[in-house]
């Protein structure tokens, strides 16, 4: 009898996506484009902060689209939880803005998460959105410049949940090499790794290396949380022009 071999390369499991918004409509409408998608799945819908923190638990989401403004508990409080649950430690959060310019971006930077998108995006640009979440590279609004979150942590100042943690990020610093360090401030300029290998002329996978070994000295998730770090330990700090 002919035997037939198994595929050893079974296909990867869709992104799991949880839909967190007050409005019932729009959370309908994003349903529709992730479940689209032979790679994604919507696995939850909340329509409050805490309720998708719960979900999150519950259903073991690698994304939560987390609107900032929903009655109740709000994004930003239910990111802060999400982010501070070790158990979820994986999961991704991408806020949702209805304006490119929010006042609450760098509090959601702070609070955990790994960007933001304006509710006015395309729909391929959603889409990408939670794939580069999912990639742990950190997200800006298409219609922002590079130097965007730098420009909301400078606005922000030391305020917010990681106030009082800048001594903490500076003594994490010191375990850092040199050409961590370096790259580091080339991730806070809003650099992708093909171009600070173009700059320090090394390959992008050098780079990747590199950063993914400061991300697990200084703690932090996502490489977002690369560039919150990079500013408020001082490392880095934001230009006025």
């Amino acid at each position: 009898m002919e035997h037939t071999p198994s595929d050893p390369t079974p296909p990867a499991a869709p992104i799991r996506v949880l839909l967190a918004d007050d409005q019932a409509l729009l959370r309908s409408a994003f349903k529709v484009l992730v479940d689209s998608e032979p790679d994604m799945e919507v696995v939850g819908e909340a329509a409050d902060g805490a309720q998708a923190y719960a979900l999150a638990r519950e259903r073991r989401a690698d994304v939560v689209l987390m609107d900032i403004r929903m009655p109740g508990t709000d994004g930003l409080a239910a990111t802060r939880m999400i982010s501070a649950d070790p158990e979820l430690a994986g999961v991704r959060v991408v806020m949702l803005t209805t304006f490119e310019v929010d006042e609450y971006v760098a509090a959601a930077l702070r609070a955990g998460a790994s960007g933001f998108l304006g509710k006015g995006a395309e729909p391929d640009e959603l889409l990408n959105a939670i794939r580069i979440a999912v990639a742990g590279e950190a997200l800006l609004s298409p219609a922002a410049t590079k130097g965007l979150i730098a420009t909301f942590l400078a606005q922000g100042g030391g305020a917010g949940p990681a106030a009082g943690g800048s001594g903490a990020h500076a003594e994490r610093l010191a375990a850092l090499t040199v050409r961590e360090r370096e790259v580091l401030v080339l991730v806070a300029g809003g650099l992708s790794n093909d171009e600070i290998g173009g700059r320090l002329e090394v390959s992008p996978l050098t780079v990747k290396t590199h950063v993914n070994r400061a991300m697990a000295k200084l703690g932090a998730r996502d490489r977002a949380q690369l560039v919150v770090i990079a500013y408020e330990s001082g490392l880095v700090r934001a230009r006025s022009e």
